[in-house]
């Protein structure tokens, strides 16, 4: 079934407008401007835009689930963290023993034979020595997350504990809230834990201040063995107010997107470690997310290693995750693993029999979502609280596999058993983890070739490359797959890119028709647990906030419309310099030698030439990083864990020139690295040889620090062994040979245009909606023809607008939707776009 948009009442609409927008004459920002045409074709016909067109994808990384949307508040509740999740992690991380009143004993986290389950299997062992008085006890003292628990006055909070006790008179337990230095935050709350067999205690404690330093003290008395498991607190008010639910304020912010889908649970996480099942005790510690280990009791549920190096409880697992997507409208679309590891792994588990096993739990997957409540896997959601069906309807397998070969022989066998059982279930391939590229090409092929019905495409790239690729998919096979564009953002989190990301979206839309999926990613990032960065929603213990690109999101997915229609508009003029700049060498992980750099002019005149016999004296070192030194008559940088060592040397005006250089990997993970066409740290060309674990090469521009693909190779480097390296730069033209053969070549020729638009038309509303960004620092005066359509005389407007380098933070947010009202509007007008903008013109129109 199609997901019905959400749209206020028209009269209601003009009632809000009328209360809280500003009117403003037409055309009120005509100073300096640039002048543009836009011509609407009314009576074209444009494509439809598909219900779920934008998304999100939620993938556990920056600490997305534990500490973030998932709302529990304790730390390492079940004592399972372990140094194979991150080398500082011990069963107590999070956890400090602490005495009250006297008491005394010791804590251990252990796994033996009087744990809870085979599934959860550590545990925390009290040995109380029954000192001092009535009230003395010992036990331990959680942190949180952050700067701690985070409470809000009169606040409820559910604690509950499982636990069991030697002692024949039982044990006496006392939880206790507080701040991080010791004063209550709440009225304490006493247990009595009775019986040597596992029992869940439950209480609720309400706070009685604020805090955002909170710490949960849980503390047994007498003497005897006391021992606990799943030490839980969780706020009453959840979204929803769902138990073992989900963060109010972050849930809210994603519904508040209106997405049409929801992919989840990843990403790297999905298809990287081993793909081999929980078996206790010696299950591997990282594994692929299984989505068997993520449902039932979360006290049964398996803890994982994270990808993104820290644990993962599934306390946030496949049933809340598609009970999510049900509360806020979205279409579930899970992803499972191929048993091909993507994400710098990239290795193919062969075991027939395990692929079968994966291949049939997808298939209870898909009965777990949609079967009757009696089936076997639909009983259980039923169980779980949910009977009826989840109504899914894609379902992705694979994740950025770097082997084509490998992914699509297994890709077809899960695709085949899918579509044999459940033919209405869309499987979505994957073309990789870049936009480009050697395995880019394949995987698509071979999606084609097998006539796969949608293909995920992920790429993160420059601002640079988002404004000069907004006709990507002007030129796709309409009777090739459709495509799902899966993760997608430009490298930083200034208004620069979402300005860049909005170009390319316009486009996106006015190719709706082979364009079915967008989601922008990553979706959530603890401000304090980052691993990638940019980010559509930040936080910390007790704050959100959207980034820029967040206001972005949500002013395309909440004004969408039903389809597309024709509409064009005049470019701005460019002029094409030729690539310029001096040359440079660099390693990332790895150490290497180089020696013989060579330069010269198109006409022959040698420019620059170093064997660095005098020592390296003509190379500037900008940035400071690696350890650079002249080692028997060559330039080493000997650090393999630093990263980006880049040293510079020449003219930054140098054009027309070959580059020559001799280069030998000496150790490390990766390979070496030659730059050119360099401006400065941030603006430059380099030759990434042996990149991405030694997987692949590939030439990267990078434009204010954001990089971009220009050609990919599938180039290892060997250690030890000489190459030969040239670089020939001719205007816009540049070709690479190695060891003298020509390795490939690209021509720089696109533009960074900065004026983009799409017309899309809301059925419901019978309006017109103009989206316009102006991702330039003059404002963009334009005469706009609606092609003689009815309209009406004035326009709602939603803009987006601010310093291209500004910044969302928890303090301040200047990128944030203005309202407003034009009047003036008819068949022909002419508005502003304001400098750095982004605007929205809803017009009322018949066509």
């Amino acid at each position: 079934m199609a997901r019905a948009r959400r749209h206020l009442p028209l009269a209601l609409c003009a009632a809000v407008a009328a209360a809280t927008v500003i009117t403003v004459p037409l055309d009120a920002e005509a100073q300096d401007a640039t002048d543009y045409t836009l011509r609407v074709d009314p009576r074209g016909d444009g494509p439809e835009i598909a219900d779920h067109m934008y998304g999100i994808f939620y993938e556990d990384i920056n600490r997305a689930a534990d500490g973030g949307l998932y709302a529990e508040l304790v730390q390492n509740r079940s004592f399972e963290y372990d140094p194979v999740d991150h080398p500082s992690y011990t069963g107590l991380t999070a956890w400090t023993p602490v005495s009250l009143a006297g008491g005394a004993g010791t804590a251990e986290v252990v796994d033996d034979e009087h744990r809870m389950n085979e599934r959860n299997r550590r545990h925390l062992r009290l040995e109380l020595a029954g000192a001092g008085g009535a009230d003395a006890a010992f036990g331990v003292t959680n942190s949180g997350y952050n700067t701690g628990i985070a409470v809000r006055e009169d606040a409820g909070y559910d604690f509950s504990v499982w636990a069991r006790t030697d002692a024949p008179g039982g044990t006496p337990l006392t939880v206790r809230l507080t701040d991080a230095g010791g004063a209550a935050l709440a009225e304490p709350l006493r247990l009595e834990v009775a019986g040597d067999e596992w029992t869940r205690y439950t209480g609720t404690v309400t706070a009685e201040a604020d805090s955002t330093t909170g710490r949960l003290t849980v503390a047994g008395g007498g003497a005897g063995t006391l021992r606990l498991d799943m030490v839980s607190l969780f706020p009453q008010d959840t979204f929803m107010h769902r138990p073992n639910g989900l963060r109010r304020d972050l849930a809210e912010k994603i519904a508040d997107l209106e997405p049409g889908f929801l992919r989840f649970p990843g990403g790297c996480l999905v298809n990287t470690g081993s793909h081999y099942g929980y078996e206790g005790p010696d299950y591997p510690r990282a594994r692929s997310y299984q989505w068997k280990d993520t449902v039932g009791p979360v006290e049964e549920r398996a803890t994982n290693k994270n990808f993104w190096g820290y644990n993962q409880s599934y306390g946030l697992g496949y049933f809340e995750y598609f009970q999510f997507a049900e509360d806020i409208g979205a279409t579930p679309l899970p992803v499972v693993p191929a048993l091909v590891t993507g994400c710098g792994q990239n290795q193919a588990t062969d075991d027939p029999e395990l692929l079968a096993r994966h291949i049939q739990d997808t298939l209870d997957l898909v009965e777990f979502a949609n079967g009757p409540a009696d089936s076997e896997w639909g009983s259980l959601r039923a169980e779980m609280g949910h009977p009826e069906p989840f109504g899914m309807t894609h379902l992705a397998v694979g994740n950025e596999e770097n082997l084509p070969e490998e992914f699509f022989e297994r890709f077809v066998q899960f695709r085949d058993a899918i579509e044999a059982e459940y033919p209405e279930i869309v499987v979505v391939g994957n073309s990789g983890p870049s936009s480009a590229g050697a395995t880019f090409d394949r995987l698509w092929e071979l999606n084609r070739e097998a006539g796969v019905e949608m293909v995920d495409e992920h790429y993160y790239n420059s601002p640079t490359w988002f404004l000069e690729n907004n006709d990507r998919y002007d030129s796709y096979d309409r009777q090739g797959p459709e495509v799902f564009l899966g993760e997608y953002a430009s490298q930083d989190n200034r208004f620069r890119n979402s300005l860049a990301e909005a170009a390319f979206m316009t486009g996106l839309e006015r190719n709706a028709d082979i364009v079915r999926m967008a989601s922008y990613a990553p979706l959530l990032a603890n401000v304090d647990y980052v691993q990638w960065s940019p980010d559509l929603i930040w936080f910390d213990n007790h704050r959100s906030w959207g980034s820029t690109s967040y206001e972005t999101q949500k002013l395309f997915m909440t004004n969408v419309g039903d389809r597309v229609v024709p509409s064009e508009a005049s470019g701005t003029p460019v002029l094409t310099e030729p690539i310029t700049g001096a040359v440079g060498l660099s390693t990332w992980a790895t150490s290497a030698a180089y020696d013989d750099v060579r330069v010269t002019s198109a006409d022959g005149e040698v420019l620059f030439a170093d064997d660095f016999s005098a020592g390296d004296g003509h190379w500037s070192h900008p940035d400071g990083r690696g350890e650079w030194a002249v080692e028997d008559g060559a330039y080493v940088q000997r650090d393999t864990s630093a990263e980006d060592t880049l040293v510079v040397a020449g003219d930054p005006e140098w054009r027309d020139y070959d580059l020559e250089v001799t280069a030998t990997k000496l150790g490390g993970q990766e390979g070496f690295l030659i730059a050119f066409g360099v401006r400065d740290t941030g603006n430059h060309y380099w030759w990434n040889l042996g990149g991405w674990n030694n997987t692949t090469s590939a030439v990267e521009r990078s434009v204010d620090g954001g990089k971009s693909t220009m050609v990919e190779r599938p180039t290892r480097i060997e250690t030890g062994r000489e190459y030969e390296a040239r670089v020939e730069v001719r205007g816009r033209e540049v070709s690479l040979f190695l060891d003298g053969e020509l390795w490939g070549s690209f021509t720089d020729d696109q533009v960074a245009e900065p004026f983009r638009q799409v017309v899309t038309y809301d059925e419901q509303a019978g309006e017109l909606i103009v989206k316009v960004v102006n991702a330039q620092a003059s404002a963009a005066r334009t005469e706009i023809d609606l092609g003689g359509a009815p309209v009406g005389r004035t326009a709602r407007v939603t803009t987006l607008r601010g310093d291209p380098d500004a910044v969302n933070t928890a303090e301040e947010q200047p990128i944030r939707p203005e309202e407003s009202v034009v009047r003036g509007v008819g068949p022909e007008f002419t508005h502003t776009f304001p400098p750095h903008s982004i605007t929205f013109l809803r017009i009322r129109a018949r066509i």
